[in-house]
């Protein structure tokens, strides 16, 4: 599927589901709150952190997947085209960032 598939799937879903989509603010904060929820999972399962006895280990695919659901609901309320956005930042990335990340000695171990 690809990204703009992706915003058109959440978009119908949104009008057939969902009723409308969440204001912009709230959408911030649920994202705010997807994102605490991958940095749970990742702080338990490849951090020091651990599991609370009794509490069921969630599935990070599905966290994640949550997160980029937010965030296209943002994109789709805003405008924003993500394949066209990526496509910017990634040339972005690679004039500011082309070899450095190469030259980084900290990187090169």
């Amino acid at each position: 599927m690809t990204i703009d598939e992706l915003q058109k799937r959440v978009d119908d879903w949104i009008k057939a589901h969902g009723v409308r989509y969440f204001d912009e603010l709230t959408n911030m904060a649920l994202l705010s709150e997807e994102v605490g929820e991958v940095a749970r999972i990742i702080a338990r399962k490849y951090g020091e952190q651990s599991f609370k006895e009794g509490e069921e280990e969630v599935e990070l695919a599905d966290e994640l997947a949550d997160v980029l659901f937010v965030l296209i609901c943002l994109s789709n309320q805003t405008g924003v085209r993500l394949s066209e956005a990526i496509e910017k930042n990634l040339q972005k990335k690679t004039q500011r960032d082309g070899a450095r990340h190469k030259m980084n000695k900290k990187l090169n171990l």
